[in-house]
């Protein structure tokens, strides 16, 4: 705790400075430092405490004003996990007062409000009286404690969700959504917050004070991960990260993480691992060792390079070069895939089947709704449906049968999402290109949720960057069971949209009469075609 001779010190010096004077004390008694700072600016080393230790430090220091200890000597305790932290109350002409020490309580203590518990003031005389050294033991002990037990009944990663609200109308559907995108990671959300900010801070989004309050709640609800709805520099993360002491994940980064945990086919992981790499790769130069957990989930060849840099050959350069051999590779190896689904293209144009591709939002129930279609009940016709977003990253196609029409090819493809990252657009373009072989677009609505139009939006925007929002399209009003009537007739005349439950199997022959119809209209379009085409090769002959 120090010596009533130091403090009488600090408050000295306290007086004529007319500053907070602080020292740093270890658990021997030593003193590493001195600083003419308050506690949140003193001098500490940087090395990071334990997860279940603390930072072996006392932070003991004189307030020239006099006072109690500060928000920002609590502050300071708490974000360096200090063992203690005291504030000499320096009466006039700098004669110490009264000592105020306060240290750090277990999370999930009962009875405590607070991150910490502050002790009765002592006089200066009875400052040694305290033993510091049996508190922090049963502290850290009781720490340990604790953490072992929600070990063991922790199964996954605890999340903080932040959306940043910069005056969107759709800010709490985005942190919704977030959630959304968490659960299907594997997280388990505890706790999300709407943060109104106008303008976003540089450094670190929302403000030290803002992140403060996220690092409280992550001791107490014990948050592993702290999981942003903005897209974040590699810079931000990195100063988030050392504010918090928690992983910081971004939107773009958890949707990666998605697509890489159900990923299925060869090429669909392909396609994520290179995604990742675009991605990441202003993030992972200067720390290629990290290549490895990405490249092992495909297959990676991205370990094993080092011993292999030539002469004078710089770290950052050969990680440049290890990350850029890697995505030629991907890149290679997916122009195959095209290859192959060029060909499957072609056969199916041979055998002038119509073919009807299912878009639509994330979890909007394209494939129950393909199921539905093609009557598929059990494996391997029956398409994987599940409730959470994402669940099918491959296109599936199936054959089904329309009234009128005759045979059709189903296609579902991969769901949309508004914000799509840029690197996974262009990584999934080439699978995505089998829309565009379609006859018909059957877009799938998620009727029974609010936004219905701002998703339908999105969707339409992706469409439209790959040339495919003229095509003929049905809009299928799905979960219409689910919906509210007044709402379920807006989307109806606003979308112009057939009502249907695929799950519930509701409305399904009216879809495929309009699905009936469309086909319809384009074979009679290329059937005019042809005809045209065949009037001017006989004017010419």
């Amino acid at each position: 705790m120090g010596s009533p001779e130091l403090a009488r010190t600090l408050a000295e010096l306290a007086h004529e400075l007319r500053r907070e004077v602080s020292v740093l004390i270890d658990r021997r008694g030593r003193i590493l430092s001195v600083s003419v700072a308050d506690a949140k600016a003193a001098e500490l080393p940087t090395l990071r405490a334990g997860e279940n230790r603390l930072a072996g430090y006392h932070l003991l220091h004189a307030h020239p004003k006099g006072g109690p200890l500060s928000k920002g000597d609590l502050s300071a305790l708490f974000l360096n996990r200090l063992d203690a932290v005291s504030a000499i109350d320096a009466k006039n002409e700098g004669q110490p007062g009264m000592v105020y020490t306060a240290h750090l309580t277990p999370p999930g203590t009962i009875g405590e409000e607070e991150d910490w518990r502050i002790l009765p003031p002592v006089p200066v005389f009875q400052i040694d009286d305290f033993d510091l050294g049996a508190q922090v033991s049963a502290l850290e002990e009781e720490i340990a404690r604790a953490a072992r037990t929600r070990e063991s009944k922790k199964d996954r990663e605890r999340a903080l969700l932040v959306q940043v609200d910069q005056g969107e109308f759709d800010a709490e559907e985005r942190l919704d959504e977030l959630g959304e995108l968490a659960l299907t990671a594997g997280a388990e959300v505890v706790y999300k917050e709407l943060i109104f900010r106008r303008n976003l801070k540089a450094g670190t989004l929302v403000g030290a004070g803002k992140l403060e309050e996220l690092t409280s709640k992550a001791y107490h609800l014990d948050a592993d991960v702290l999981i942003f709805g903005q897209e974040l520099g590699a810079a931000q993360a990195r100063e988030i990260e050392a504010a918090t002491g928690l992983k910081v994940i971004d939107r773009t980064q958890l949707i990666l993480d998605i697509f890489a945990l159900h990923a299925q086919g060869v090429e669909s992981r392909l396609q994520v691992e290179l995604a990742q790499l675009r991605y990441m790769k202003p993030r992972l130069l200067g720390a290629g060792a990290k290549l490895s957990r990405i490249g092992g989930g495909g297959g990676s060849a991205a370990g094993g390079a080092i011993g292999m840099r030539g002469p004078g050959e710089t770290k950052l350069e050969l990680d440049r070069r290890r990350i850029n051999d890697r995505l030629s590779f991907l890149e290679k190896q997916l122009e195959g895939g095209s290859l192959r689904r060029e060909e499957r293209r072609k056969s199916r144009e041979r055998n002038d089947i119509p073919v009807v591709s299912i878009v639509g939002y994330t979890n909007a129930g394209k494939s129950t709704l393909l199921n539905s279609f093609t009557h598929a009940t059990d494996a391997p016709r029956r398409v994987l449906v599940a409730n959470k977003l994402f669940a099918t990253l491959r296109p599936t196609s199936r054959q089904g049968f329309i009234e009128g029409i005759g045979p059709v090819i189903f296609t579902d493809t991969v769901g949309f999402i508004r914000d799509l990252p840029r690197d996974l657009t262009r990584a999934f373009k080439a699978t995505l290109e089998e829309i565009g072989d379609a006859d018909v677009l059957l877009h799938v609505v998620d009727a029974a949720s609010p936004g219905a139009d701002t998703r339908l939006s999105a969707v339409n925007r992706i469409l439209e960057d790959l040339g495919f929002l003229e095509m003929p399209t049905v809009v299928a009003l799905n979960k219409a069971d689910a919906a509210e009537p007044d709402l379920l007739a807006r989307e109806i005349d606003r979308m112009d949209g057939v009502p249907v439950s695929a799950l519930k199997n509701i409305g399904i022959p009216e879809l495929k009469e309009a699905l009936a119809d469309a086909i319809g209209q384009v074979q009679r379009q290329e059937m005019a075609q042809r005809e045209e085409a065949r009037e001017v090769a006989t004017q010419y002959r």
